[in-house]
């Protein structure tokens, strides 16, 4: 046949549309979309009760949406296809406390109608990736809040799974361990793994995440790559030497705005306007520049400022 090529569109592994859920009067989510790509890491941030817990029930098929369509590695949302193939971590995770970390894995391995040699292999393979190798024939009431968390992400990895629904993963665990499960999670997407993660430490989030998506009170307030979501490209800091203060009546002129900081000052442009003007101002006033910085916010910054609208200081 002639002509072009076709071209197969890629679905994405989590697709959602207009996604609403009502609980009696309350409104849990209001007409959310959000895609995530095969090999992305989705950071969802959010305050306790703005419908992140939500959205990942509707797509584990736990509740229904009220209207508004949920899908899941190409299957409706909850289809036991699609489950088979997600592995689920959830915030306040219970293990059996009798368990080992190796029965307890065994157990799970089970449930999902592993052969008993590959369960123990396996098993040994992810109790090494968390490093809980030596710990593993210790009982479950024996350990740390860390450790246990450590087990849960073992539990989530056991059976192989293309996507990840990690609640809180470094909860409770110290810096050299959330910079091993940062590594980890990385690892995942460098073989194709996509991961949907939730987490209140938001410069861990900032370090690994391909997009993140911010909700507010049911609505997707704000989405993008990290940098797109944290750019403020006009948002300046300088340095400088003699008075700025009367230099500041001038500058609101032009239409920035301009306030003192220790050693200069930090100055918000209007859309279109360069720096070069605030500078020109200043030096013609006596006040010499020594240097300028365009200034990020961080994404706990960003998401203060968009769930509250408080300025936060930098």
């Amino acid at each position: 046949l002639g002509g072009r090529p076709i071209r197969y569109r890629t679905m994405p592994v989590v697709e959602i549309k207009n996604l609403v859920k009502h609980y009696g009067k309350g409104q849990a989510l209001r007409g959310v979309s959000i895609s995530v790509e095969k090999g992305e890491i989705y950071g969802l941030l959010g305050r306790n009760g703005a419908g992140k817990t939500t959205m990942i029930k509707i797509l584990l098929g736990i509740v229904q949406p009220t209207t508004g369509f949920a899908f899941l590695l190409d299957q409706p949302a909850g289809s036991a296809e699609a489950r088979k193939r997600v592995g689920f971590l959830p915030e306040d995770h219970r293990f059996p406390e009798y368990h080992t970390a190796r029965s307890a894995l065994d157990f799970y391995g089970s449930l999902y109608d592993m052969p008993r040699l590959v369960r123990l292999k396996r098993t040994a393979e992810v109790l090494d990736i968390v490093h809980l190798t030596d710990a593993a024939d210790r009982k479950v009431r024996t350990y740390s809040k860390g450790m246990k968390q450590r087990l849960g992400l073992a539990q989530a990895m056991l059976h192989q799974p293309d996507v990840y629904f990690l609640d809180e993963p470094t909860d409770g665990v110290d810096p050299v361990g959330r910079r091993e499960i940062r590594d980890l999670l990385v690892r995942l997407k460098q073989e194709g793994k996509t991961i949907f993660v939730n987490s209140h430490i938001l410069s861990e989030v900032e370090l690994i995440a391909s997009r993140v998506g911010i909700l507010e009170q049911g609505q997707l307030v704000k989405q993008g790559t990290v940098d797109e979501v944290t750019k403020t490209t006009n948002l300046y800091e300088l340095k400088v030497e003699g008075d700025p203060a009367p230099s500041l009546a001038a500058i609101a002129k032009t239409g920035a705005s301009a306030r003192q900081v220790k050693g200069g000052l930090e100055v918000v442009l209007p859309d279109g306007m360069k720096i070069g003007v605030v500078i020109d101002i200043l030096r013609q006033r006596g006040v010499e520049i020594m240097g300028v910085n365009q200034k990020k916010q961080s994404l706990e910054e960003i998401f203060i400022e968009t769930v509250t609208g408080e300025v936060v200081e930098g």
